[in-house]
């Protein structure tokens, strides 16, 4: 299938939005302090507490409404975000037995229901999650977000407010993963008769909002939890509403017509209409990377290392820039160059045509002798970008070098269930490809995930299947350095060996624009995934 992607003038109107008024409210209709947001999601991410639609699902459906033990510290935009406390006051690893660490929990804090949040609240979340014998266990939850903490073996409630966890070996990486796992409320799930699915309806957890209204595929209503425990992040709002849009000239539309007040990704040849018509545009460099994630299965074109370079070779990243209005940065590996965790790789991923033809040829491909393969990808979704056009781009780029790509496409939830089947996994056949962006907030997340050989479906998200001895040890080394300093040093020499061995076709990174009316106040774009919206008001 090959993509076509026309610029095109958007109209601002209510027949290009194609939404009816009942579903948004006229701008003088509303109430102040109302931010209506046009998400690219294409439903509603789950409410449940593990939400899908990737990390697009943790920023508006999961930090809203829930915390983790360990938060994000989303205030600055101008340094890269790091971990703080969120439900735990503090963490320690044991000296003795780096295995075993100490959490312990903030005092007093109350779900949305009422009910406290203690140790075996903690436990409990974890058993829904890690447990198959626990009741409570919930697979489709496990399948969203287990993995994020695959290297927790057991845990233990010391006292009502102490919690200890034992990883599988030696993990200095473990607060990170635990930031994903988000605390909901035991006593609401009894309350509403031991279903999930009623659970996500009337959802509880800790978070600076509440849930108060859901219609799937429509929107999603949230208040402020005026009790929430940090008193300096008790959301300004009246209320926020969801809405999904996953086509990106409609966001648009619907934020020139006054129908919505925020919009993520807008197409770049709409940004000089926005702010013409007096709208804010910000973007922000954050830890994401738009790559192509390969196989590594035995019949893989890919499996050749000159393959590999000659692809990264191949693509314009400059002039898929200009295609993006501007809105991205070149990749030269998984993580920007600048990055603590860079290295020194000896490959230079840059735009060389004559270099990556004659890498081709080396690996015996020719005008008589083409690749020919699938790639799955999407046209909207968390992290995605302007896929489609981004992809037809590349498609153009590899063809020239005698790479010939064909394209399965599909709505962002199915490819992530795609994703997280594997490359092995039959749905899967054919395709040697999956374009899915990532986030590199993290050592886990940015690293370990995709190169740990036995983190490949159903154990993780290893999706190529990759594997190298040499790479699994530098990851041990890497779980066993609790210096900070230390740990840097060794997750550089990860990412060069990841560089050099082109494991990934790698393209751009995000700066994640978005477009909102001059009424909103108080928005900070942090250089992360996640935002916070506590502050933002609608005047």
């Amino acid at each position: 299938m090959t993509l076509r992607f026309t610029r095109r003038l958007v109209l601002a109107g209510a027949a290009a939005v194609a939404l009816s008024s009942a579903l948004l409210p006229a701008a003088d209709a509303r109430a102040q302090g109302v931010l209506r947001i046009g998400m690219t999601a294409a439903d509603i991410p789950l409410t449940n507490g593990s939400p899908d639609n990737g990390f697009e699902g943790f920023r508006f459906s999961g930090y809203t409404m829930y915390d983790g033990l360990v938060n994000w510290d989303l205030t600055a935009a101008d340094k890269p975000s790091v971990i703080k406390p969120g439900l735990a006051l503090s963490w320690e690893a044991n000296p003795q037995d780096t295995t075993k660490w100490t959490f312990k929990l903030r005092p007093g804090v109350k779900f949305h229901d009422g009910s406290a949040f203690d140790a075996k609240a903690v436990a409990w979340n974890f058993d829904k999650l890690l447990n198959k014998d626990a009741p409570h266990f919930d697979a489709r939850q496990a399948s969203l977000v287990g993995f994020r903490a695959a290297s927790v073996a057991s845990y233990r409630v010391v006292d009502d407010l102490t919690i200890e966890f034992t990883t599988k070996a030696p993990d200095s990486f473990l607060p990170y993963q635990l930031s994903f796992i988000l605390m909901a409320s035991p006593a609401q799930y009894e309350a509403v008769g031991k279903d999930w699915s009623k659970f996500a309806a009337q959802p509880s957890g800790t978070g600076p909002f509440k849930l108060t209204s859901l219609v799937p595929r429509e929107r999603a209503e949230l208040a402020p939890n005026k009790a929430y425990w940090d008193a300096a992040r008790v959301p300004k709002l009246d209320k926020l509403i969801l809405i999904p849009m996953p086509e990106a000239n409609t966001r648009t539309a619907a934020l020139l017509s006054g129908q919505v007040d925020l919009v993520e990704a807008p197409p770049p040849d709409t940004i000089d209409r926005l702010k013409s018509s007096g709208m804010t545009i910000t973007s922000n460099p954050y830890p994401h990377v738009w790559p192509y994630h390969l196989s590594r299965l035995p019949d893989s074109p890919w499996n050749d290392v000159r393959v590999r370079k000659a692809a990264n070779l191949a693509i314009d990243r400059e002039g898929l820039g200009e295609l993006l209005g501007g809105f991205a940065v070149p990749a030269k590996g998984h993580v920007v160059a600048d990055s603590a965790w860079f290295g020194k790789p000896s490959f230079d991923i840059k735009y060389d045509l004559e270099a990556a033809k004659k890498l081709m040829a080396e690996a015996g491909y020719g005008p008589d002798k083409r690749i020919k393969t699938k790639a799955i990808i999407s046209p909207s979704g968390s992290g995605q970008m302007l896929p489609l056009p981004m992809n037809e781009f590349i498609q153009q780029n590899l063809a020239e070098i005698g790479i010939d790509l064909e394209f399965e496409v599909m709505e962002i939830t199915s490819l992530i269930n795609r994703w997280r089947a594997g490359a092995k996994a039959e749905q899967n056949a054919g395709a040697s490809i999956i374009n899915f962006s990532y986030a590199t907030v993290d050592p886990f997340n940015a690293f370990v995930r995709f190169v740990k050989s036995d983190l490949h479906a159903p154990n993780g998200v290893n999706w190529g299947f990759y594997a190298d001895p040499a790479m699994d040890a530098l990851v041990s080394k890497a779980q066993n350095a609790f210096d900070p300093q230390a740990q840097a040093e060794i997750l550089g020499q990860l990412h060069a060996k990841m560089v050099d061995d082109a494991l990934f076709l790698w393209v751009v990174h995000d700066v994640a624009p978005r477009a909102m009316s001059p009424k909103v106040k108080g928005f900070v774009q942090a250089r992360n995934w996640f935002l916070d919206l506590s502050g933002v008001t609608v005047q």
